[in-house]
C-alpha cells in the first residue's frame, strides 16, 4: 500500500504542476500573441488530462481483484497510457493547423520577453517533476507515471525550442530592426508539434503493447529461465514458461517437474520457494506454477529445458514399474 500511496501522491504533484502551468501560458500567450506559447499551453493542457488520467488509473489500478475482475485492474495503467498517446496526437494537429495559419497572416509579438520568461519556468517545473515520476514509475514498474514522465520530458524539450525562438525575435528587434524574425513563432510551433507527434508515437507502441498480453521483455524472461536452471540439484526440469503483463504487475507462469517420489508437501515447499525467489525479484508480480512428476522421458517440449543428464534420466526410466 506504501507503493500505490507513493505513486498517487506523484501523479497528483503533476496534476498541480501542470495546471499552474496551463494557467500561465495561456495568459502570456493570449498577452503578447504568441501561438507558440499558446501551442505550449495546449501542451501542457494535454499533459494536465494525462495527468488526471493517470492519477486515476494509478487508483484504480491499487484496486485488489475481485469477482468481476479476478486478474486485478492493472491494465487500467496501460489504457490510461494509450489515451494519453492518442489526446498528444490531437494536440498535435490543432497545433500544426494555428501556425500555418499564422504563417499565412503574421503579426508581430508584444513583449516576447514574457513568453520567455514563462517557457524558461516550464522548463524548471518539468525537470523536476519529470524526474520524480521517472524515479516512481521505474520504481514501481508503473506504465502510467512513466507515460507521464514521457510527456512532460517532450515539455521540457519543446518549451526550451519555443523560448530559443522568442529569444532570437527579441533580440533581433534589439539589435536588427530592419529584419523581421516573427516567422520564428509558428515556426517553433510546427517543431513543437512534430517532437510531439514523436513522443506519442513511441507511447502509444509502448501503452498499447501490453493491452495485447505481449511477454516480458527477453532480459526478464531470461533472468527467470536462468533462475529455474540453476535449480538444478532440486527440480528436473520446466517446461511452458508463459509471461504477460498489466500494468505495473508481471504475470508468470510454468509447469515444474519434480523427482515422482517426492511428496506432495515437499513438491509444494519447493514451488513456495521458487515462487518468493520470482517475487522478489519481480516485486508486484503473480507466479504460477504446474507441479508434475518426472518419469525420465523428455517430451520435446520440455527437453529444451531439462536438468538432468542422460545418465540420471536413465536412472529414472529404470525405476519406473513394467
Amino acid at each position: 500500500m506504501d507503493m500505490h500511496r507513493q505513486k498517487a501522491r506523484v501523479a497528483m504533484l503533476s496534476v498541480i504542476s501542470n495546471s499552474t502551468l496551463v494557467l500561465f501560458k495561456i495568459i502570456v500567450g493570449i498577452l503578447i500573441g504568441s501561438v507558440s506559447v499558446i501551442s505550449e499551453a495546449i501542451h501542457s493542457g494535454v499533459d494536465l488530462l494525462a495527468s488526471v488520467i493517470a492519477f486515476f488509473a494509478v487508483k484504480t489500478s491499487a484496486k485488489p481483484a475481485d469477482k468481476e475482475h479476478p486478474f486485478g485492474h492493472g491494465k487500467m495503467e496501460n489504457l490510461s497510457g494509450t489515451i494519453e498517446a492518442l489526446l498528444i496526437f490531437l494536440a498535435a494537429a490543432w497545433i500544426i493547423y494555428e501556425a500555418v495559419k499564422k504563417l499565412i497572416h503574421p503579426r508581430p509579438l508584444d513583449e516576447p520577453g514574457w513568453g520567455i520568461a514563462v517557457m524558461f519556468f516550464s522548463v524548471v517545473v518539468n525537470i523536476v517533476v519529470s524526474e520524480m515520476l521517472f524515479r516512481v514509475g521505474k520504481k514501481t514498474n508503473s506504465v502510467a507515471l512513466q507515460a507521464d514522465a514521457w510527456h512532460l520530458r517532450t515539455d521540457v524539450y519543446t518549451s526550451l525550442g519555443v523560448m530559443v525562438g522568442l529569444a532570437m525575435i527579441w533580440i533581433g528587434e534589439k539589435v536588427l530592426t530592419n529584419v523581421h524574425l516573427h516567422w520564428l513563432d509558428p515556426v517553433a510551433a510546427i517543431v513543437v508539434a512534430i517532437l510531439i507527434i514523436k513522443a506519442a508515437s513511441e507511447l502509444t507502441i509502448h501503452s498499447a503493447r501490453d493491452l495485447l498480453d505481449v511477454s516480458l521483455p527477453p532480459d526478464d524472461e531470461n533472468w527467470i529461465r536462468s533462475y529455474l536452471s540453476s535449480l538444478g540439484k532440486t527440480v528436473s526440469g520446466f517446461h511452458g514458461l508463459r509471461t504477460r503483463k498489466a500494468g505495473s504487475e508481471s504475470f508468470i507462469e510454468f509447469h515444474l517437474l519434480v523427482d515422482s517420489s517426492m511428496t506432495v508437501e515437499q513438491s509444494h515447499q519447493i514451488a513456495d520457494r521458487i515462487e518468493n525467489d520470482i517475487h522478489n525479484h519481480f516485486p508486484e508480480s503473480k507466479v504460477t506454477i504446474h507441479v508434475e512428476p518426472c518419469n525420465g522421458y523428455c517430451t520435446p517440449e520440455c527437453s529444451k529445458d531439462c536438468l538432468l543428464s542422460e545418465k540420471e534420466r536413465k536412472a529414472i526410466e529404470k525405476k519406473k514399474p513394467g
